[in-house]
């Protein structure tokens, strides 16, 4: 019997019968769905530009990269940017209370988890956002921001990066500048993206220019505000 066609049951079915369940609730998760994207639509296209910083929930206060998230982000308000962040601890955390430093606008686009993330003090009230479904929240990430600026971080950080350049690559978003900042700690991954992806045939030497690397929060900044330059801000897609 197929999972996906499943015969018509009987009295005694049990296993339809909460297959039933989970359709009609799928049913239902439908507007809630629908619900949070119209909140994040709502808020975010009202905020003017604005740059996405990511980076590890689980860096501490006293880290250099806790510090790098606050000089960039302060670097970017300095250029009239806003800054989203995931609204949590560590780098996101950072992110905020640099653009708050710097009296811009602070972002957060929080995840509800269970046991693990809760919003950091350092976001506007107007502009903080709960998400129940990261997909959503990743809409939104990539939506409205005018560039990503990437600091070290995990299996999270990851996905985010590589959202952006697959969608990126593929023009299914406009495109729109990406930085990683920490060159010890991406230094490994882009000398596996040269010497195996690409020598692999997997990507081309083109797609390798569609970040750059550094250090320097006033050299991320500049890199954003210099490609809006000769661009028009606007949404992504």
């Amino acid at each position: 019997m197929s999972i996906l066609h499943p015969k018509k049951p009987n009295t005694s079915n049990n296993g339809y019968d909460v297959w039933q369940d989970a359709r009609i609730k799928d049913l239902w998760r439908v507007f809630r769905i629908m619900g949070e994207f119209v909140d994040g639509f709502e808020t975010l296209s009202e905020v003017g530009p604005a740059v996405s910083i990511f980076g590890s929930a689980r860096t501490p206060e006293d880290h250099p990269n806790y510090q790098l998230g606050r000089d960039v982000a302060a670097e970017l308000v300095e250029r009239g940017f806003g800054v989203i962040s995931g609204g949590g601890p560590g780098i996101m955390e950072a992110a905020n209370r640099g653009a708050r430093d710097a009296e811009g606008v602070s972002i957060g686009l929080n995840i509800d988890l269970p046991h693990e993330q809760s919003a950091n003090p350092y976001i506007d009230p107007e502009h903080l956002i709960d998400f129940d479904f990261f997909f959503v929240r990743k809409v939104m990430f990539v939506k409205y921001a005018q560039g990503f600026v990437v600091l070290p971080g995990g299996f999270g950080t990851m996905d985010e990066l590589f959202e952006a350049l697959t969608l990126i690559q593929t023009k299914k978003s406009t495109a729109f500048p990406v930085v990683l900042m920490g060159t010890k700690f991406w230094g490994g991954l882009m000398n596996w993206l040269r010497e195996t992806m690409l020598v692999a045939g997997n990507i081309s030497e083109e797609n390798l220019d569609l970040f750059m690397l550094t250090d320097d929060p006033k050299e991320a900044a500049d890199y954003i505000a210099s490609f809006y330059s000769e661009q028009v801000m606007k949404p992504n897609f």
